[in-house]
C-alpha cells in the first residue's frame, strides 16, 4: 500500500508527517532547523528520498538544505545566491527606485526529472536554477531583466516569486508568478519570459488592466492539461484555457474572492480548491468560519467544505503555499493555518481532521505520495 508524507515549513522550523494509505494515523517528525524559518521545502518527484528546504535567518542570512532520507538527516548545500548583472533599480512602494537585493528564497521547485536540478524563486523578484543538488545556484538573469523588471513593486509581503510550475509535456515551459508583478511564461527553459497577464484587472494600479503589476497569489495546473491555469489573486479566481494567454474571472457565488491558496485535485482535472478571506486588510475567515470551497465545474460555481474544521472564533490565515494534495485513489487534500494547525482530508475534501496541532505559523505544506 502506498504512503505519504508531509512536508511542513513554518515559522520555527521543518515538520514531516508520515502514514499509510488509509491516512488515518499519522507520525511526527521534527521540528528539524528548530527555532528557524523554514519559508518552504519541498521532494523530489523521482527521488522520494530527496528534498530541499529553504532557510531563511535574520542573523545568518538564506541556505539551502537537502537530505537524501526522506528528512531523516539534513545537509546544508546552498547558501551563494548571486544576482547577476546590474540592470537597475525596480520601484518601491512610493514609486521611488530601490536597489534591486537578495532576502530569502520563497519557493523551491525540483525539477520532473532529474533530482539533481531546482529551481528557485527569490525576493527581490529572481529566478536561480541548480544542477548539482543545490551545492551551487545561477541565476536565470532573462527574468529579472525584463523590460517591465524597473516597474515591479513589492507587495505587502515583499516582492516575491512565489509560485514556479513546470509543464511535464513541454520541458522548456515555466510559469511562474511574482507579487506584485504578475505571471510570466518562459518557453525557452528560463533565457528569455514574457508576462502573460491578459484579462487581469487591478483597481489599486494606475492603470488596472496594465501588463505588469498584478498582485498575484498563487497559480496551479493539472499535469494532465498545463494550458489550463487557476489563479488565486489579490481580490478574484481566475482560469486561463490558453496557457495564460488569456483570464477569466472564476469567482462565480464565493463569499468573498480574497485569499492566497488555490490548488487542483489529483485525478479531476476541473476540480479545484480555494480557501476564501475575508478581505486584503482583515486575514481570517469571513464570520470566523474557517471553509474550504470546491469547484467540480473549473470554477463559478462552488461549494462550501467544513465536515470537521472549526466553524466558530477561527481567526488564522492560509498562506499561498500551504495547500497540496496527494495522488492516491481517492485524493488527499492538506493545507496549514497560521494558528499551527495541518488539516487533511483523504475523501477529497468532504471530511477534515486535524493531523496536527500547534505547530508554529505554518508558511508552506507539500505532500509526497510514496510506493
Amino acid at each position: 500500500m502506498s504512503s505519504v508524507r508531509v512536508l511542513v515549513g513554518t515559522r520555527k522550523g521543518a515538520f514531516v508527517l508520515t502514514s499509510d494509505g488509509k491516512r488515518e494515523r499519522w507520525d511526527v517528525s521534527g521540528p528539524h532547523f528548530a527555532g528557524w524559518e523554514i519559508f518552504h521545502l519541498k521532494g523530489s518527484p523521482v527521488d522520494p528520498n530527496r528534498l530541499y528546504a529553504s532557510q531563511s535567518s535574520s542573523w545568518f542570512g538564506q541556505t539551502v538544505h537537502r537530505s537524501d532520507d526522506g528528512g531523516k538527516t539534513w545537509e546544508t548545500v546552498g547558501n551563494q545566491f548571486v544576482y547577476e548583472g546590474t540592470p537597475g533599480p525596480h520601484q518601491w512602494y512610493d514609486g521611488t527606485p530601490h536597489p534591486w537585493e537578495f532576502k530569502r528564497v520563497w519557493h523551491v521547485e525540483p525539477s520532473l526529472t532529474d533530482p539533481d536540478t531546482v529551481y528557485a524563486g527569490a525576493e527581490d523578484a529572481a529566478m536561480f536554477r541548480t544542477v548539482d543538488g543545490g551545492r551551487t545556484w545561477q541565476e536565470l538573469p532573462g527574468l529579472r531583466q525584463h523590460p517591465s523588471g524597473p516597474g515591479w513593486m513589492p507587495g505587502a509581503g515583499g516582492l516575491g516569486l512565489h509560485t514556479i510550475l513546470l509543464d511535464p509535456s513541454n520541458p522548456g515551459r515555466m510559469f511562474i508568478a511574482i507579487s506584485a508583478a504578475g505571471v510570466f511564461r518562459t518557453d525557452d527553459d528560463g533565457e528569455t519570459w514574457r508576462p502573460i497577464n491578459r484579462g487581469l484587472r487591478s483597481d489599486f494600479m494606475p492603470d488596472p488592466e496594465a501588463e505588469v503589476g498584478h498582485c498575484v497569489h498563487r497559480i496551479a495546473m493539472h499535469p494532465s492539461r498545463p494550458d489550463v491555469l487557476f489563479m488565486q489573486k489579490h481580490w478574484d479566481v481566475m482560469r486561463s484555457d490558453d496557457a495564460g494567454e488569456s483570464w477569466h474571472e472564476v469567482s462565480g457565488d464565493l463569499p468573498t474572492d480574497f485569499g492566497f491558496v488555490v490548488d487542483v485535485h489529483a485525478h479531476e482535472p476541473n476540480t479545484v480548491y480555494v480557501v476564501p478571506i475575508k478581505s486584503d486588510s482583515q486575514h481570517f475567515p469571513p464570520d470566523g468560519q474557517l471553509r474550504v470551497y470546491r469547484s467540480r465545474t473549473g470554477g463559478n460555481e462552488w461549494e462550501p467544505l467544513s465536515n470537521g474544521l472549526p466553524q466558530s472564533n477561527c481567526y488564522v490565515n492560509v498562506l499561498r503555499d500551504a495547500m497540496a494534495v496527494d495522488s492516491l485513489d481517492s485524493c488527499g487534500v492538506y493545507f496549514g493555518t497560521t494558528g499551527g494547525q495541518v488539516y487533511a482530508s483523504a475523501d477529497s475534501g468532504d471530511t477534515w481532521a486535524p493531523i496536527v496541532r500547534d505547530l508554529p505559523a505554518v508558511l508552506s505544506v507539500e505532500v509526497q505520495t510514496l510506493p
